[in-house]
């Protein structure tokens, strides 16, 4: 097999290790060396020096959890680095030792047999850190409010029956009547000083419960970590306002798009970055997002086409994005929707929004363009027999006779 790349390394990296074989081509057998070190600053620079030493110009380690990104940060700059998927570049069953690892790595980038995994630029991983720190706050509040309403069912106060958001203004005010030792009916009504549908009769009997010392302990411990929480989205959303500086004009193309907002398109763009150069095609893209189907072909027979697990925090920021975009009326999104989902289900059909969405995405962040939306009637003229036969086999299903004369 063709050598690629004559002078190169493998690193099988751990925690406290990282073991290095430096493989150098020449006329006979390949000459390998293998040496381990720390993965402290001072192990990480004896590291580069080593392999400076022998003139390496690739170098080539896995995925490993966050272990290989202080590896990556001390030898980015003075080698060109690969970053390989665990799951593609397993050695054979049996022979799995670290030095057989850094080995097979290094004999697999030599062949160019590695293929490489994105790696953002830095300031887009700084951005990706935040928006990603900032959704694990959301999810953390959300998760708090629901115990915050496990603890007025517990005490019999139906206040989720008649407030839509039980930490609005009314409800903090309710909330806070009850930590304060009110457990009036009339007391707590008073508080809420917002419309509400329910009527005064309805309101009164759902704010007669049976309040505690404990119930009003655990509210306000909650609270206190909403509060908490609140105060550290605000601040992520200020450092995301800064680290989006540079890209503030490729996150306003894409919030052109319908579904998706300003933190959406932030969200969108921190995880992709804006360089498509990166992604030859949207179907690389989508492939990298798994966002599409599986191959999974034998003798003939496609035996799968699920969704490859993985891209968890760009996925579910497009599906979500995807049910705000079929809502919008008259837009192609919504078409393609419920075109699709006839066929194959609400489920296929979102997930395929979602994965036009990102392939426009391609085509905007490439382009410096804005969204340009097709219609609904796209579907209708790209292939008018088609949907004119369709809509003439249905009337003929319910009994009519028809006779189709082009206009």
């Amino acid at each position: 097999m063709e050598v690629i790349y004559p002078r190169c390394a493998g690193l099988d990296v751990h925690k406290q290790t990282v073991v290095a074989c430096v493989r150098i081509a020449g006329d006979g057998p390949p000459l390998q060396q293998v040496r381990t070190f720390e993965t402290t600053t001072a192990g990480l620079l004896a590291l580069a020096n080593w392999l400076d030493c022998f003139g390496v110009e690739h170098v080539g380690m896995e995925a490993t959890g966050v272990y290989w990104k202080p590896v990556w940060h001390i030898l980015e700059g003075h080698f060109e680095l690969v970053l390989a998927n665990a799951a593609h570049v397993k050695n054979v069953p049996g022979r799995k030792t670290d030095v057989g690892d850094a080995m097979w790595l290094a004999d697999l980038l030599a062949h160019g047999l590695i293929r490489a995994s994105f790696v953002p630029p830095v300031a887009v991983q700084e951005l990706r850190s935040l928006t990603r720190t900032r959704k694990q706050f959301v999810r953390e509040r959300g998760s708090h409010a629901q115990r915050v309403e496990k603890i007025l069912e517990d005490a019999n106060l139906k206040l989720s029956v008649v407030l839509s958001d039980i930490l609005g203004k009314g409800g903090r005010a309710v909330l806070q009547a009850l930590i304060d030792g009110h457990s009036d009916p009339e007391r707590l009504a008073s508080c809420i000083t917002t419309r509400v549908k329910a009527s005064r009769a309805e309101l009164l009997e759902a704010l007669r419960g049976n309040v505690s010392a404990h119930h009003r302990f655990m509210l306000k411990l909650h609270l206190g970590h909403i509060d908490a929480l609140d105060q550290a989205i605000a601040t992520i959303e200020k450092e995301v306002g800064l680290g989006l500086e540079p890209f503030r004009a490729a996150a306003k193309l894409l919030s052109t798009m319908p579904g998706l907002s300003a933190v959406s398109a932030n969200v969108v763009v921190a995880e992709i970055g804006i360089d498509m150069s990166r992604f030859a095609t949207p179907g690389h893209l989508l492939s990298w997002a798994c966002m599409c189907p599986r191959n999974d072909e034998s003798a003939g027979k496609r035996r799968s086409t699920r969704l490859r697990r993985g891209g968890k925090w760009l996925k579910t920021t497009l599906v979500q994005a995807a049910w705000a975009a079929v809502r919008v009326k008259g837009s192609y999104l919504q078409a393609q929707f419920h075109r699709i989902r006839a066929r194959r289900g609400a489920k296929k059909a979102i997930i395929a929004v979602a994965a036009s969405m990102l392939t426009a995405a391609w085509h905007m962040l490439r382009d410096g363009t804005e969204w340009h939306d097709l219609g609904a009637a796209h579907f209708d003229r790209a292939d008018a027999a088609k949907t004119a036969n369709r809509l003439i086999r249905r009337l003929q299903q319910i009994g009519y006779t028809v006779q189709a004369t082009p206009a």
